[in-house]
């Protein structure tokens, strides 16, 4: 019997000391209650001691989470509306407050933080253009947000908002198509325009080539001719000098050439007075004669 009463009463201990320890992870944030009043706000990490039933200890995930909306329409200052895709990046910062608003329920914490995130980009969005949210100040916008939804999500969430950030940013339907078409027709007149200004600079190039082909021609000729009139000029001389000197040989060279050049063909048939002055060399009598 008192061997049962021991068993019993070690088995109590245990159960009891399983009950009052409890272990906060690096990844964790947690709070003490005692009859749900928060006694201990930010527990830190590591292994700690409750009170079984007076105590209850709440955790929640330290880490950066994700809050993936839902796409959400928004009208710009032109009255067009968009298709808006974005998410946030968050993490609890004041566990007491956290509690307190949320009660722990991360989903209620989500559809409040939507709530404001779709409060903010409304507003901001209402006051841009379309090119202003899509390209121009999106960079901007969203730092803007960001910073705006940190300060109401620290000060009545007690969650930090690490990041605000638009994942894509679409056309309703019914509007896209006349958009695009829009898109399209400025395109091909920007495309006819650039073409044209093209054309019209290669024409230039164009003509600027012809002219300046035509006046290297024209000076490559002049210079040309040039070259080859001093050059006969000094043949000329040349020749007028050697023939001076020695008529007579002049003669018989000029003569040499003149037989090489008939005789080249051996089918050809000449018909020649054999007085000719052609065969002055060729003739021993006249030869001597001379």
């Amino acid at each position: 019997m008192l061997k049962r009463i021991s068993l019993g009463v070690l088995f109590l201990g245990f159960v009891l000391l399983t009950q009052s320890i409890f272990v906060v992870k690096e990844t964790e944030r947690a709070v003490k209650l005692r009859f749900g009043e928060i006694v201990e706000y930010d527990v830190e990490p590591g292994l700690h001691f409750k009170l079984p039933v007076v105590n209850t200890v709440r955790k929640f995930d330290a880490r950066i989470l994700t809050l993936d909306a839902a796409p959400q329409s928004y009208l710009t200052s032109e009255k067009k509306a968009l298709t808006v895709d974005s998410f946030v990046k968050w993490r609890v910062s004041d566990v007491a407050k956290y509690y307190t608003t949320t009660g722990g329920d991360e989903e209620r914490l989500r559809r409040l933080l939507i709530q404001r995130v779709d409060a903010g980009l409304r507003n901001e969005f209402g006051t841009r253009t379309v090119k202003e949210v899509v390209s121009g100040q999106r960079d901007e916008l969203m730092d803007k947000l960001s910073n705006q939804l940190n300060l109401i999500a620290i000060d009545e969430l007690g969650v930090e908002v690490i990041d605000l950030r638009v994942k894509k940013i679409d056309l309703p339907p019914e509007v896209s198509e006349s958009v695009f078409n829009r898109m399209r027709t400025e395109r091909e007149r920007l495309a006819k325009e650039l073409r044209a200004q093209g054309n019209e600079v290669a024409e230039k190039i164009r003509a600027t080539a012809d002219k300046d082909k035509t006046i290297i021609l024209a000076d490559a000729y002049r210079e040309a001719e040039e070259i080859k009139g001093n050059g006969d000029a000094i043949a000329t001389a040349t020749y007028a000098n050697a023939y001076s000197k020695d008529p007579e040989f002049y003669d018989f060279t000029r003569s040499l050439k003149a037989y090489q050049s008939t005789f080249e063909s051996k089918s050809d048939i000449l018909l020649i007075n054999p007085d000719s002055d052609f065969f002055k060399y060729l003739d021993d009598s006249k030869a001597q004669n001379k």
